[in-house]
């Protein structure tokens, strides 16, 4: 932050409902930005290398694994917040060409304001629609696409179907990885499906998330990863196991049971990605 200023605690209007931008007591430099009540983002103004949501922390072991060593990538990001994870790349690899689509321009803005973007070298936001920009971007441009977009607590149905996901291969080069997250509970039929989504589409894929999630028993995020190449599951596995809270790795086979039983999305089914409960986030 410039001149030592620091972002504005408090409740904000923006077209999805309300933010709210809250100080973490528990960590210097630590926000985080919440929307009708459920956490967006988790920002730390002095260190972008620092992932405090379980989630965000298996999305940036997934970016770690990419490429060889620290080189830059070009991203595409369907969906922004606080750009989390645009600054983690930004921090990472410097060099890094990245494009954030965001359909909520004063929510944008009221993060330009209290998070400044401008300092976060080869990133640009674009507010509009996430399947519209990815539809506006050359073939093979990409090294990842990163899906991490929430109306609320709910992601948006045309997100999620076949056809969107035949266009982000499209974006992505050879060795180009579509990392996404999504959330899920119960007999978890929406992760299932979506499994069988990118699977329809991408050779290999991997899926992450904590036990008790994979296993229904309470609602959690859970990463998809997919590619063309394979992925590096040994060495997610052993990092997801050895985190403070652990996480399962299921290879490409596991991805095949899991969703085995359920067809892919398509615009036009009828169906609804879930809402969590009330209690989740109060």
């Amino acid at each position: 932050m410039r001149g030592g200023e620091r972002p504005r605690a408090g409740r904000f209007t923006i077209g999805q409902g309300e933010a709210e931008v809250l100080r973490d007591a528990d960590r210097d430099g630590g926000w985080v930005i919440l929307v009708d009540g459920v956490p967006q983002s988790y920002l730390d103004v002095d260190d972008p290398t620092y992932l405090d949501f379980e989630y965000m922390r298996l999305l940036g072991d997934v970016v770690d694994h990419l490429g060889v060593g620290d080189e830059a990538l070009d991203v595409a990001h369907v969906g922004g917040a606080g750009c989390t994870l645009a600054r983690y790349v930004a921090a990472t690899r410097p060099g890094s060409r990245q494009v954030v689509f965001e359909l909520d321009g004063a929510l944008v803005q009221l993060v330009r304001e209290n998070f400044p973007l401008r300092q976060v070298r080869g990133l640009k936001v674009r507010v509009g629609d996430g399947r519209a920009g990815i539809a506006g971007l050359p073939a093979a441009s990409d090294d990842l696409v990163v899906l991490d977009a929430f109306a609320g607590a709910t992601v948006p149905f045309p997100l999620v179907t076949a056809e969107f996901t035949r266009d982000v291969a499209r974006v992505l080069r050879d060795d180009g990885v579509y990392l996404v997250n999504l959330a899920d509970a119960g007999r978890l039929a929406f992760a299932r499906r979506f499994a069988a989504t990118v699977r329809s589409v991408f050779p290999h894929a991997l899926l992450m998330g904590e036990p008790g999630v994979l296993r229904g028993r309470r609602y959690g995020n859970l990463i998809v990863a997919a590619s063309r190449e394979p992925l590096p599951v040994a060495s997610l596995t052993r990092i997801s196991a050895g985190k403070p809270i652990p996480a399962r790795c299921l290879d490409t086979d596991e991805v095949d049971r899991f969703a085995s039983g359920h067809p892919p999305l398509h615009d036009g089914d009828a169906f609804t990605p879930p809402t969590p409960p009330d209690s989740v986030f109060t």
